[in-house]
């Protein structure tokens, strides 16, 4: 049934397909959704270039099964969940599972649980191999649905930077983000940055400092995007974090900056906006003003869908002003590249923190948003082209922290 859809799909029936789902699906992922989503994967990906051996499990009553993707630029895996009654209940294509970790390298990797009970969060932490104890790391996601390699497009920055610091003798706890893992909680319009983000990485650094092997006072917290953004209030709310390893971390208001990335990104093309672009951008910036609005309810969804109530909490992060008052030793990262958070947050870091002995800053001039080189302008299609996060970057940030000296304990 799995590969029957995957072939009506290959031919542009989705009618068909849509005929193969449980009515609830059905209402969730009609015709017209499953054709956009599925004609974009070449767009993102390249050529489809085959599918490999189908696999099945169990999960009760429920058949899942798995097919590899192979793509020009990318390996993906179709996911079906097939009911008993034959019936597809659920179907995605995501990334293909990160490669297993080599027998000879200096590290391993083992699951973890961030929180108790059914609110836990799966994770995974990098861990050296030797006696420790060793310095650590809590990876940190930038806004969205993460998993804990913080898939984007073709690429999974938090693999590269956990296995990459792995081998240099720091172990690295990387995890599902509540977004992800439990998208139930955010169902409602009553939660803010803080139980999406803030939190859970205030578990996690707990989590850290009470595993075997670890250094309980020499762990640190490298948050990307809007992670770096809320790495400081993590910290303050934790009171045991060493250290802050900010990676294109904004310095400014996020939706300031959200209207700034789409007008960006809109006249990335032609240079020019149309006509489309130009009414989309008018909506954003209504958004923005409603969501400002002190009159609009909180649970009012506006920019992206989120409540207004949602982002006056990210409104109300001053990244700059809460590291400042957390005072802590740290490292800011910037590609030059980077067209999401740009040369105007970069320079908002370098001016607050000028002169401050505890704070290093390291500009990467090929890099782009997530670590990773390109060449040219940046852009957005570049995310679907496979990559790595820069060696320099990783070899940087390992240096950095070994050079931390032990805090003293009172």
């Amino acid at each position: 049934l799995a590969r029957q859809a995957l072939d009506l799909m290959d031919a542009g029936d989705y009618a068909k397909v849509e005929g193969l789902f449980t009515p609830r699906m059905a209402e969730a992922v009609p015709a017209d959704k499953l054709k956009a989503a599925w004609e974009s994967l070449p767009v993102q990906m390249g050529k489809a270039t085959g599918r490999g051996k189908a696999t099945t499990a169990m999960q009760g009553k429920v058949a899942v099964v798995q097919v590899p993707l192979h793509f020009e630029k990318a390996e993906l895996v179709a996911k079906f969940a097939i009911d008993a009654d034959g019936r597809i209940a659920g179907f995605l294509v995501q990334p293909a599972q990160a490669p297993a970790v080599a027998a000879d390298a200096p590290y391993t990797e083992h699951d973890m649980a961030i929180g108790d009970g059914a609110r836990a969060l799966p994770a995974t932490l990098a861990m050296p191999k030797g006696a420790g104890p060793f310095p650590a790391v809590v990876l940190v996601h930038g806004s969205g649905a993460h998993d804990r390699d913080e898939t984007i497009g073709a690429n999974k920055p938090f693999l590269d930077l956990a296995r990459g610091l792995a081998a240099q003798g720091i172990a690295v706890l990387r995890y599902e983000k509540r977004t992800k893992a439990h998208p139930e909680e955010f169902a409602g319009g009553d939660f803010g940055v803080d139980d999406e983000t803030t939190f859970d990485g205030v578990l996690a650094v707990d989590a850290l400092r009470k595993t075997d092997g670890i250094d309980p006072e020499r762990v640190f917290v490298l948050g990307h995007s809007q992670g770096g953004m809320l790495a400081p209030r993590i910290a303050a709310l934790s009171g045991h974090v060493a250290g802050l390893v900010l990676l294109a971390a904004p310095a400014r208001p996020l939706l300031d900056i959200l209207i700034e990335q789409n007008r960006r990104m809109a006249v990335l093309d032609d240079g020019e906006l149309s006509a489309d672009e130009r009414t989309a951008l008018n909506a954003l910036v209504a958004q923005v003003r409603q969501t400002r609005d002190a009159a609009t309810p909180a649970a009012t969804r506006t920019v992206l869908g989120q409540p207004a109530g949602y982002w006056r909490s990210i409104d109300g992060v001053d990244a700059v002003a809460e590291a400042r008052r957390v005072a802590l030793p740290m490292l800011v990262l910037q590609g030059g590249r980077d067209i999401q958070v740009v040369d105007a947050d970069w320079q908002a870091w370098r001016a607050a923190f000028d002169g401050d002995p505890k704070v290093a800053f390291k500009l990467y001039p090929a890099l782009n948003h997530l670590g990773i080189p390109g060449e040219g302008e940046g852009s957005l299609a570049e995310y679907a082209q496979p990559g790595h996060v820069d060696p320099t970057l990783v070899d940087d940030v390992a240096a950095w922290i070994r050079a931390q000296p032990r805090p003293a304990v009172p």
